[in-house]
């Protein structure tokens, strides 16, 4: 089997499972925004993005550096896979140790500190979780981390409905967070067995190694979270738990769709590493042009059919006290897109050793975006944050981009991503035509279009189609 087959075939397993999990993921919103309404569902916002800036701080850029040097040529993954798991266990018990004694000092209700103390092992288990993936993307068997995650939306979606049947709060729903998560951490840690038998190694030569690669995306990672979580946070500070709720609904579905990216680029960075570590400058161009012009090819259509559906979406997603979520999302999506190619220049940074240099890029968008918060939000509230969102990831998505471009000297062919842009205003104006029609017909209006004039247009060829429907080797 080629190499684009094994990867299309493992991003078409992943789209598979993503698609299964991203719509229990919406249920499981719809349950929480009705249940619990603008203002508590503000509440859960604020500790989910609360432990999400110390899930963030753990990181330490272990999960980029793991998929790195268990792809560099005869590394010793058990070896590395075993250390940084370890790591990982204990900086994760640390750091979200610290998250409810931190959250002490900020004029939170106190079933917000308390949830905060109560789900940070929710994502003890997600920083477990991730840590771990890396390996499956290396070996590129990726169904097992979708089956593991629609697993774990399963176990939250059932527990969730029982919070809500029983009526048993806010605190219960985050019992059912964790309970998702861990589910979904255990089926991946037994399947990584397969490769790795797991456990605690403490080898401080390789821990000095992998820290002193790893520093610099976990500073760049730590700067990162300012733009990335600051919004939510300063936003529960300034506005009213209401309007906290209404973005954190609309950030959901970013968060969501996010994945998808992220995962295509996880499949791509060991290849990008290799070809880098070998000297291919002309490989590296090859996987760097068709994974920017598939990106490119889902992103577009997402931005401009969003624009015309956004607002009856939310309110099916979240519920009639989530109805200005619908303007949010228009701005978000656009943040969204930009996400899309800027995950995969963020991880080819790491597979030509930019990491460093990419630290100041990292700070000067963060100072950017902080400001930009402070100044936007107090008046614009969730407009603001989403505005300055948009902002933020453009410039990383532009930073990192040169980043790679300095590294390796390569051309980068606009002819596909112009072809695509014709193919999704041609969509844009068949969507213009039937605007004033339900949204599920414009959703199928813009499917059927786009994909017509996708062809026509050839943004993408035969020869692809066909080599990535092939299912034999």
């Amino acid at each position: 089997m080629s190499l684009t087959r094994q990867i299309a075939h493992n991003t078409i397993f992943q789209l598979v499972g993503k698609i299964i999990s991203t719509f229990l993921g919406i249920i499981v919103i719809g349950l929480l925004t009705r249940y619990l309404g603008a203002e508590k569902y503000g509440y859960y916002s604020t500790v989910i993005a609360f432990l999400q800036i110390f899930a963030v701080l753990l990181d330490l850029g272990l999960y980029i550096i793991l998929i790195k040097k268990i792809s560099e040529p005869n590394a010793q993954t058990d070896h590395l896979v075993n250390n940084i798991f370890t790591l990982r266990f204990f900086s994760a018990i640390i750091f979200l140790g610290l998250a409810p004694l931190a959250s002490l000092a900020f004029p939170y209700p106190t079933i917000v500190k308390i949830g905060i103390a109560l789900a940070s092992l929710s994502y003890l288990f997600v920083s477990l979780n991730q840590v771990l993936t890396g390996l499956f993307q290396k070996n590129l068997k990726m169904n097992k981390v979708a089956l593991a995650e629609v697993l774990g939306r399963i176990v939250l979606l059932g527990a969730t409905a029982l919070v809500l049947f029983f009526k048993l709060g806010l605190l219960s729903v985050l019992v059912a967070v964790i309970l998702g998560s861990f589910v979904n951490f255990l089926y991946v840690f037994m399947a990584a067995r397969r490769f790795v038998k797991i456990r605690f190694v403490f080898h401080m030569p390789t821990w000095r190694n992998i820290l002193a690669e790893a520093w610099p995306i976990g500073l760049s990672v730590a700067f990162n979270l300012i733009y990335f979580k600051g919004d939510t946070v300063i936003l529960s500070l300034y506005q009213p738990a209401a309007d906290v709720g209404i973005y954190g609904a609309t950030y959901k579905v970013l968060e969501i769709l996010i994945t998808l990216p992220a995962m295509f680029a996880g499949l791509v960075m060991p290849l990008l590493t290799t070809a880098f570590a070998l000297g291919d400058t002309l490989r590296f161009q090859k996987l760097i042009q068709r994974s920017v012009n598939f990106l490119i090819l889902m992103s577009l259509p997402l931005i401009v059919g969003v624009q015309f559906v956004a607002k009856p979406l939310m309110l099916l997603i979240a519920g009639n006290e989530f109805a200005a979520a619908g303007n949010v999302l228009r701005i978000l999506v656009v943040a969204t897109g930009i996400i899309f190619v800027g995950s995969l220049f963020g991880n080819a940074v790491v597979s030509v050793n930019k990491q460093k240099s990419m630290i100041w890029v990292y700070f000067l968008v963060a100072a950017i975006s902080l400001t930009g918060y402070l100044i936007l939000i107090p008046r614009y509230s969730y407009y603001g944050a989403a505005a300055i969102t948009v902002l933020s990831e453009f410039l990383i998505m532009l930073g990192s981009a040169l980043m790679v471009r300095q590294a390796i000297r390569f051309r980068f062919e606009l002819t596909g991503p112009i072809r695509i842009l014709l193919a999704t205003l041609a969509m844009a104006s068949c969507l213009w035509l039937f605007r004033e029609f339900h949204w599920l017909v414009l959703i199928l209006v813009g499917f059927i279009s786009y994909s017509l004039f996708l062809v026509l247009f050839k943004g993408i060829s035969r020869a692809e189609i066909k080599e990535i429907l092939s299912l034999r080797g």
